[in-house]
């Protein structure tokens, strides 16, 4: 399964489109759902990461948000927000090739987001400013009310 996603890295990574990174997402028994790479550089889109590419491509071809039972394979290990994606799909098991220092010493720096979600960043990073927040918790009781399906 990674060679796909090693391959597929490959090609976009070569067509200038973005970085080493593949992914394919495959159901329990091995069947591929969705091939994917990163394309960050040519669709001018920072969340364009390959694990985001795929969990969207295999959600569209599934038809659902839901990937319980389904299993990721990335050529790195998830970067925070690739992670989240992985968790919120549901995916409970990925198997990865290359690990944050393998990505480090090439340049890529998700470390400082790690360092931001450990408290060990100075606010240059981000600013988080808490406002209205009125006005949006009655947006919240809204769809609370409705009883809609939290995901």
């Amino acid at each position: 399964m990674m060679n796909l996603g090693i391959e597929e890295a490959r090609k976009t990574m070569n067509e200038n489109l973005g970085g080493p990174f593949g992914a394919v997402i495959t159901d329990s028994d091995g069947n591929v759902i969705a091939v994917s790479s990163n394309t960050v550089l040519g669709s001018h889109d920072p969340t364009a990461h390959a694990e985001i590419n795929a969990i969207r491509k295999a959600c569209s071809i599934l038809k659902t948000h839901d990937l319980s039972g389904y299993i990721l394979y990335a050529t790195g290990y998830p970067c925070p927000m690739c992670l989240s994606a992985i968790m919120w799909a549901n995916i409970k098991k990925v198997y990865y090739g290359t690990n944050l220092k393998d990505a480090e010493d090439i340049g890529f720096r998700d470390d400082f987001i790690y360092n931001y979600i450990k408290g060990n960043s100075d606010n240059k990073t981000l600013e988080l400013i808490n406002i209205d927040r009125d006005q949006c918790l009655e947006l919240f009781n809204e769809y609370k009310e409705k009883n809609k399906e939290i995901y």
